[in-house]
């Protein structure tokens, strides 16, 4: 199976030739998959080097042309080093693009911190008007890039090398019920699914699954709560934990509640080790999720 970041790169260079409308801005991290592309349209394929804050400006400029830009490097360079690029030239200047990430909270732990990004989200959070996108398989990460290049407004899709085996149904909006139960609500965001579908194996919960955390789905979370007189709520994020928490809290605000929120801690592991070994250490495995889970749950 290709990664999310070549279903990227395929379907990118296909919708490059299909829409003249669609401009991509580099800043070296995949140029050498988009040499095709580049070749085909050297006035829509732009590789800016190293230079990250160039990069979105370079982006919010084309949007001011009335293109649609898609801006890629690895999260850390995408979304932290030019935030007042990102917050200025597309969200003050009121244009419009696409962010497609890689690397995600740890995908790369030889990098090191420099190449992780576990705030990304929680960072966005703090502007205005942005749709958020996590896929957690390639098959989605494709659905979910054709809907971020249709419109004109701020997207962000986040993609990961981790991945659920199978794909989703996903339309880029609302959640999908993937269990329903009585006990609470397991919240699972992208490519977190597989790992908290093991964790609740017969726990009695419903399991709602996040490929667009942003707009939350408010709506949906509502109904899985139902009627009960109290709703507890675990929100399994790929990225910050509780990053998200407050989305849901508002969501509830009804209805009496708890949230507990999941993800990656603010400490920060300072060896490099794998993607397996840094989801354990987050307590983001099955057996990690499976204990906190039914602990809160008992509570």
């Amino acid at each position: 199976m290709d990664t999310m970041r070549d279903r990227f790169i395929s379907t990118t260079t296909r919708l490059l030739d299909e829409d003249p409308r669609l401009a991509l801005v580099l800043a070296e991290i995949s140029r050498d998959g988009f040499d095709a592309a580049q070749r085909r349209h050297p006035d829509r394929v732009i590789n800016v080097g190293i230079r990250e804050q160039l990069l979105i400006g370079a982006g919010g400029g084309i949007a001011l042309t009335g293109m649609r830009p898609i801006m890629h490097t690895f999260a850390s360079f995408l979304v932290e080093r030019p935030f007042e690029q990102v917050k200025l030239d597309l969200g003050h200047q009121g244009t419009g693009g696409v962010l497609v990430s890689a690397g995600a909270s740890y995908d790369w732990p030889a990098g090191g911190f420099t190449h992780m990004s576990p705030g990304d989200v929680a960072l966005l959070d703090t502007l205005d008007g942005w749709t958020v996108h996590v896929p957690g398989h390639p098959d989605e990460a494709e659905v979910l890039l054709r809907e971020a290049v249709r419109g004109d407004d701020r997207v962000y899709v986040r993609l990961s090398n981790q991945s659920n085996a199978v794909p989703r149904p996903v339309t880029g909006a609302g959640f999908l019920t993937v269990r329903e139960g009585r006990a609470g609500v397991v919240i699972a965001v992208g490519p977190m699914l597989d790992n908290v579908l093991a964790a609740t194996e017969g726990l009695d919960v419903t399991v709602l699954y996040a490929t667009t955390v942003r707009p939350f789905d408010a709506a949906a979370l509502r109904a899985a709560a139902g009627a009960r007189r109290a709703a507890d709520v675990v929100i399994v994020e790929p990225y910050l934990a509780g990053t998200s928490t407050t989305a849901a809290a508002e969501a509830l605000s009804e209805v009496p509640h708890r949230v507990l929120g999941l993800g990656v801690a603010r400490r920060e592991l300072r060896r490099y080790g794998t993607i397996d070994e840094h989801l354990t250490a987050h307590g983001l495995d099955a057996a990690g999720l499976r204990e906190r889970i039914t602990s809160f749950l008992a509570r």
